[in-house]
């Protein structure tokens, strides 16, 4: 029904940039917040970045000011540009959506596979 794809990811040396994006495909009638999170090994899940319909944005405190998150509606598409990567940026980095998928239902969360990002020093 739903498919959330991530690409982007990939080695870059410390100081780089990364541009990463997340298209959702399906059955999708709306899609609210999305959003970024990401996990090292060892480590929890954490959030990176929100951005409600409207455009709203929310940031991790470690990320604010080096990451922006943004989104296309028209391609249901939600982009995180990283730059100045530190070593501790290194993760997998998911991709969520908060989908309505048909009325009357409730939205559901959605995730995506996943993309690795691993940064060098």
């Amino acid at each position: 029904q739903v498919q959330l794809v991530e690409s982007g990811g990939g080695l870059v040396q410390a100081g780089g940039s990364l541009r990463l994006s997340c298209a959702a495909s399906g059955s999708i009638l709306s899609i609210n917040a999305m959003g970024w999170y990401r996990q090292a090994p060892g480590k929890q899940r954490e959030l990176v970045a929100t951005i409600t319909s409207g455009g709203n944005t929310n940031y991790a405190d470690s990320v604010k000011g080096r990451f922006t998150i943004s989104r296309d509606n028209t391609k249901n598409t939600v982009y995180l540009q990283m730059n100045s990567l530190k070593p501790e940026d290194a993760a997998v980095y998911y991709c969520n959506a908060e989908i309505i998928t048909s009325w009357p239902m409730f939205p559901a969360d959605y995730w995506g596979q996943g993309t690795q990002v691993t940064v060098s020093s």
